[in-house]
């Protein structure tokens, strides 16, 4: 397995790139732990897979290097990188049965048979087609073929790292939560280095020890799925995590206390806002509690979701989401608290103030 160090990454897919916004990879600047498990999280066109194909040597970036263990890969290819990179879409060998498709990349350098034949068949029992070993792949279905492909990138256990590009895309739902287990569990087991692409937060969550937001091309906090859902560092990191995501609000802070519309809150701390152009309140919709007293709120729509509801209303002008328990009291002079400690100050969109 590999550390993966990234360099002062950059990347412009046209030429000549003057500003930030002739590139669709911003710079990134981490360093990625043998062995970790990251998922690189965010919505279509925010540079995932710019970034993972960087790492697997299928792009060279525009600017800075990519390190392996602390040597320089830049220029070397996805082969001499030692790379299993699964794709989106299958990529196996028609012809070829199930049990040679998972046996090819292992024959190819020169595994004995013996060994073959025991990271096959345990891999063909992780994707349950052990009863399918024998049949040609061309007569599959579509996410029988991917779970092929995801085979493909798993059984080799020399590997500096495994990527995947949003394999689960053909898979069906409890399938996804079958294999996203079992990708955990050979995680564990073997302590691969994987980056898992994805803009399904579920699946980011559920597979990562750590989460890599990505928006704009560049990254906006890396964290564990507990660290980005208390502690967003970005706004944009409070609205695509959770469901539903985090209540922002224009605010104005005075000191230790902050203001949204005539509605005063006091903080334990006082976030430095004097240079900032937007400054924002972040309260997720889990950390506010609806009552009798409090500050007022003129609820819209009460949503039941099963365990819980989801409370619509207005707060001081601006929209604001509520989870209740699935039994709790609406009151119809409804009113509010916010939990000080849960509260988030954001100047120019930056998480600032404690622990920022």
């Amino acid at each position: 397995m590999a550390r993966i160090t990234l360099d002062h990454i950059r990347h412009a897919y046209g030429p000549n790139p003057k500003s930030d916004k002739d590139y669709a990879l911003k710079e990134v600047d981490h360093e990625w732990t043998d062995g970790g498990a990251y998922a690189l999280l965010g919505p279509s066109g925010c540079g995932k897979t710019t970034l993972l194909n960087i790492i697997s040597g299928l792009l060279q970036p525009s600017h800075g290097r990519i390190l392996f263990d602390g040597r320089d890969v830049t220029d070397l290819s996805t082969q001499a990188r030692n790379i299993a990179q699964v794709f989106q879409f299958p990529v196996i060998y028609d012809t070829m049965t199930v049990y040679d498709n998972l046996a090819f990349p292992l024959r190819n350098r020169g595994v004995a048979e013996p060994e073959v034949d025991r990271r096959v068949r345990e891999i063909l029992e992780m994707i349950d087609l052990s009863d399918w070993a024998r049949r040609k792949a061309q007569g599959l279905t579509a996410d029988q073929k991917q779970k092929i492909s995801l085979g493909r990138g798993l059984v080799r256990n020399d590997v500096n790292a495994i990527l995947f590009d949003e394999p689960l895309t053909v898979i069906d739902p409890h399938m996804k939560w079958v294999l996203r287990s079992q990708l955990k569990r050979l995680h564990k087991q073997f302590g691969f280095t994987m980056v898992y692409v994805t803009h399904d937060q579920t699946e980011a969550l559920t597979f990562a020890e750590k989460v890599v937001v990505m928006y704009e091309g560049e990254i906006v906090q890396i964290g564990t799925p507990a660290e980005l859902f208390e502690r967003p560092s970005h706004t944009f990191v409070g609205y695509f995590i959770g469901s539903p995501g985090m209540n922002v609000m224009p605010a104005k802070v005075a000191g230790s206390s902050v203001s949204v519309g005539e509605e005063t809150i006091n903080l334990d701390y006082a976030p430095d806002t004097a240079r900032a152009a937007r400054v924002e309140l972040g309260i997720r919709p889990e950390f506010i509690r609806l009552g009798r007293d409090g500050m007022p709120v003129s609820i819209s729509k009460v949503e039941d979701i099963g365990r819980q509801k989801i409370v619509r209303a207005r707060f001081a002008g601006q929209p604001l989401a509520i989870v209740v328990p699935e039994d709790a009291e609406i009151p119809e002079d409804a009113r509010v608290r916010f939990d000080p400690a849960a509260i988030s100050i954001y100047a120019d969109s930056w998480r600032v103030g404690r622990e920022a």
